[in-house]
């Protein structure tokens, strides 16, 4: 498999990875600049050359990944046998410079109501790397030519015609999945809160609409949907930021991904907060003696 499979791959899996390339080669080298690897958790695709150079990288691309590292990182290799070595001697006699970087796990953002708002929401939000999921009843609505504009998106778009029971999709979402509710029918908008409430695995859940809605929309949630107050307070509305108060779809659309973006990066503070709580506590012991590596 190519190194672009591997990655491909991991994506479609939701699977966190590590894209390793040879970056730099003076002297003598396994492979040259350019060389790729991919490491999973568990599986690789591709060589950078085998021996020292490439167990060490995979040791530590692994530590990237089950500490969610997001920035890059550059390891230097001298290859000779006046070093010491974790996994063995190489003595090419040249040296190498890998680039580890992160293949985070991808978000998910699914709109349910592609409407004058969930239109523009959905064109802001191509523009960044997710799965976007497209939903809604009115096949119309989900024409190609009034997709077009996403053609170029960056996200990979995902489209749900579903002109019966639009919240059968919430079952096929990826774990984690934000979702956005904003259909051109209350009573689907009611339907589709009570069974996102119901699917456990889903991340953050919007609601679009006015405080008279929200009111009306509790009560049955609570009474009639048998929910608590807990999980009926897992719905946020109105969406957006409070101190944009436009009323123009494409001023809501980019108020309503802003917060949604805001939401991003407290979801990777959290997510980088409970690996660091999960390290070993008291004094370590150091690692044993890498003259062979550097990180820059």
């Amino acid at each position: 498999m190519t190194w672009f499979g591997a990655v491909a791959r991991l994506r479609a899996r939701r699977e966190a990875g590590v894209l390793v390339t040879v970056a730099t080669v003076r002297g003598h080298a396994p492979r040259n600049a350019g060389a790729k690897l991919v490491v999973g958790r568990s599986e690789t695709w591709g060589s950078i050359g085998g021996g020292n150079v490439e167990a060490v990288t995979i040791d530590r691309a692994r530590e990237m990944i089950s500490t969610s590292a997001t920035e890059p990182e550059l390891l230097d290799f001298a290859l000779n046998d006046k070093v010491t070595n974790r996994h063995g001697v190489q003595c090419c006699g040249g040296t190498v410079s890998v680039l580890l970087e992160p293949l985070p796990v991808v978000r998910a953002v699914a709109i349910f109501g592609v409407g004058h708002v969930g239109m523009e929401l959905a064109r802001v939000l191509a523009r960044q790397d997710l799965d976007l999921h497209l939903v809604d009843s009115r096949s119309d609505i989900l024409a190609e030519e009034r997709l077009a504009v996403l053609a170029d998106a960056v996200a990979e778009v995902r489209v749900h015609h579903t002109p019966l029971l639009p919240e059968e999709v919430l079952d096929e979402l990826p774990r984690g999945a934000h979702v956005l509710i904003m259909t051109h029918d209350h009573a689907e908008d009611a339907a589709l809160c009570d069974a996102a409430l119901r699917t456990p695995h889903l991340g953050s859940i919007g609601l679009i609409g006015s405080a008279a809605k929200w009111v009306r929309f509790r009560k049955r949630l609570l009474a009639e949907g048998g929910h608590d107050e807990a999980a009926v307070d897992r719905i946020k509305t109105p969406i957006g930021l409070a101190d944009i108060t436009g009323k123009d779809p494409a001023t809501i659309a980019v108020s309503v991904a802003a917060d949604l973006l805001r939401t991003f990066e407290a979801e990777g503070s959290s997510e980088r907060e409970h690996h660091r709580d999960e390290r070993p506590r008291g004094p370590q012991p150091l690692p044993p003696l890498q003259d062979a590596i550097s990180r820059s």
